[in-house]
């Protein structure tokens, strides 16, 4: 079933890249796999699906520790922390993730280079910005994006790579278009949005990632 799903769900960003006169493999897929066992990510990688995003820390060691003992595709994982990150689990993140997307304040951009050069690593990083009006949902406001990018800017263990935002649940994919093309206007090259019930808008939008969960692992 996931293997099918996963084809299908190939195939709706393709059809959402012709729509727009975009090339798919500028779309990287996310599969994000928050509450899903080990062997469920096993069959999304046979699947060729090598992006992986989850949202708790010490669920993602668990499975960052486990998937190559286990996994028969040679090639590398590519690790997403997709959550809320505090301060004091980045140390942890910066060891297991390869890309964090939920970068919000100056103080968390300075502890992950804190902590990636005691490694010697570049950490790449989004920064999520807040276009919903919703309570439960993170990020900067996009008032605020010029200054936390120029706190960024001189960190030497940290790599801005674009921006990522979350759309509020609503009744339709459509729905979600204008916060979509909101962070679109905002400039950035590498645009992380979209989820299972509105992926096919966020890359009309110009999404360059997507997180799907559900529509992946559910019939």
């Amino acid at each position: 079933m996931i293997i099918d799903n996963v084809h299908r769900v190939q195939a709706r960003i393709a059809a959402a890249c012709r729509r727009v006169n975009r090339d798919p493999a500028g779309v990287t897929l996310v599969a994000v796999t928050k509450g899903r066992p080990v062997d469920d990510i096993l069959q999304i990688l046979e699947a060729g699906v090598f992006d992986i995003g989850e949202n708790k820390i010490q669920e993602a060691s668990e499975k960052y520790e486990a998937v190559p003992r286990l996994s028969k595709v040679p090639q590398a994982v590519r690790w997403h922390m997709i959550g809320h990150l505090q301060t004091n689990k980045v140390k942890d993140a910066v060891r297991i993730f390869d890309l964090i997307h939920s970068v919000d304040s100056p103080r968390l951009a300075q502890e992950i280079d804190k902590q990636a050069e005691k490694i010697g690593k570049i950490q790449d990083i989004l920064i999520e910005v807040k276009t919903s009006p919703e309570a439960t949902k993170f990020g900067i406001d996009a008032q605020e994006l010029g200054h936390l990018i120029e706190q960024i800017a001189p960190l030497s263990n940290v790599r801005l790579k674009g921006l990522m935002t979350m759309a509020p649940y609503g009744k339709t994919a459509e729905s979600a278009r204008p916060y979509f093309r909101s962070m679109r206007n905002l400039g950035q090259s590498v645009l992380s949005m979209g989820m299972s019930d509105d992926f096919e808008t966020a890359i009309e939008e110009g999404a360059a990632i997507v997180r799907v969960g559900r529509a992946l692992f559910e019939e």
